[in-house]
């Protein structure tokens, strides 16, 4: 079988009593206290999710490398501490767990060796209504676990499905689509407490906003709440809006160097330095990290991608990533020693979109991450943005008839 689903029946969830009807939400909590990961003596390794409530649920793997991917219905993980759900275990070696997409969280386990699931329940305590999903994680040889690995084949999940926002604009518009990097499952770089993926939720809102105020242009979020979106689908997203330019918004934490400042990358194979190299590495993993499923990727595509975007955007790329930096430098920054660089970004692959990946600033400086935490330094950063692309706009109007000739 290539994938296991699992649905808890509505008649099961029915039989809790009443005296316990105010505890049946339809939102379940995870109990961290009577959550665990353990391995067992005789080689097999126990799953255990106590949850306040019964809820949809289904269990897949997925290979190189390998993980164990349960998705939640309406599962609040918070106060889950993923050192502490994992324990000793050394056959599960890391655990991220977040909202995926509406209305459903996601728990990913990295796995050490091939494990797969066996004896999968999530039994209804009749008393309380609480109830525990259960999963014994078998041995298996890699040709086995290779063979049943994948996402359950259902379009209605597919993260690259036609979910994308569909703007109604006029032939003439000016459509700017703002990416909030990470969302979900996938929380980007942490520092102090302070997720990436929040901050950049909050700029993205603020560029917006300035954006739609001025009038001259029309925007869409590729994400307006803390979900999951997978890289080709951010890029799928601005072709179905019509994008004119795409915007990525991140801020990441660099283990070697001391980077510190913003800067706008666009698209180009290789990295232009060893720290660009390490931060295309860290944002291209994001899918596997949110347990996504990555056996359709096409290599040679993406490099043709890469060649169509370098001929057909490259320019008005750079063009628009020079005005932000002026832009941004004159609003005060701070920016980057060398703010313009190039490398191969996953959500910058578009061929037809002139697409840009901004580090606001690097949550490994503490000035940046002061910075990053103050919500008017933010909202100037976020004009300052604005005031680069539409100054781009015009220009690239401008130049337009000339292109043509």
């Amino acid at each position: 079988m290539r994938y296991v689903i699992l649905m808890i029946c509505a008649l099961a969830l029915a039989a809790a009593p009443r005296a316990d009807a105010q505890a049946l939400t339809g939102l379940a909590r995870v109990d961290p206290a009577a959550s665990s990961i353990s391995d067992g003596w005789f080689g097999g390794t126990k799953l255990t999710i106590s949850l306040s409530q019964g809820v949809p649920f289904r269990v897949f793997h997925l290979d190189s490398p390998a993980r164990l991917v349960i998705d939640f219905r309406e599962a609040d993980w918070s106060g889950v501490d993923a050192a502490s759900l994992l324990g000793s275990s050394k056959k599960v070696t890391g655990a991220r767990f977040g909202p995926f997409r509406p209305g459903w969280s996601r728990l990913v386990l990295d796995l050490a060796a091939p494990l797969l699931p066996s004896n999968i329940a999530m039994p209804i305590n009749n008393s309380t209504g609480t109830a525990t999903l259960t999963i014994d994680l078998v041995k298996a040889t890699p040709e086995a676990f290779g063979a049943g690995a994948g996402a359950p084949k259902d379009a209605a999940w597919s993260t690259q499905a036609a979910q994308a926002p569909q703007v109604r604009v006029a032939d003439d518009s000016f459509v700017v689509v703002i990416d909030p990097g990470h969302g979900g499952v996938d929380p980007g770089a942490i520092r102090d407490g302070v997720e990436e993926k929040d901050l950049m939720l909050k700029v993205a809102q603020a560029l917006a906003e300035a954006l739609r105020r001025s009038g001259q242009a029309e925007v869409v979020l590729t994400r307006t709440q803390d979900e999951f979106v997978s890289l080709p689908g951010r890029v799928d997203m601005a072709h179905a809006a019509g994008a004119d330019l795409f915007i990525s918004l991140h801020a990441d934490v660099l283990s070697e160097g001391g980077a510190s400042g913003a800067t706008v990358y666009t698209l180009a194979k290789d990295a232009s330095d060893a720290a660009t190299a390490q931060l295309a590495a860290q944002h291209n993993r994001a899918d596997i990290l949110a347990g996504a499923d990555l056996n359709g990727a096409d290599d040679e595509v993406a490099g043709v991608l890469l060649d169509l975007a370098r001929q057909e955007t490259a320019p008005r790329s750079e063009q628009a990533a020079a005005a932000i930096i002026a832009a941004m430098d004159a609003a005060g920054g701070p920016m980057n020693t060398h703010p313009a660089r190039h490398a191969g970004f996953s959500v910058l692959t578009s061929a037809d979109v002139p697409s840009l990946l901004i580090e606001i600033g690097f949550l490994s400086s503490k000035r940046d991450l002061a910075n990053l935490r103050d919500p008017v330094w933010r909202a100037v950063m976020a004009g300052a943005i604005a005031d680069g692309i539409l100054a781009w706009r015009a220009s690239d109007l401008a130049q337009r008839p000339l292109v043509r000739q």
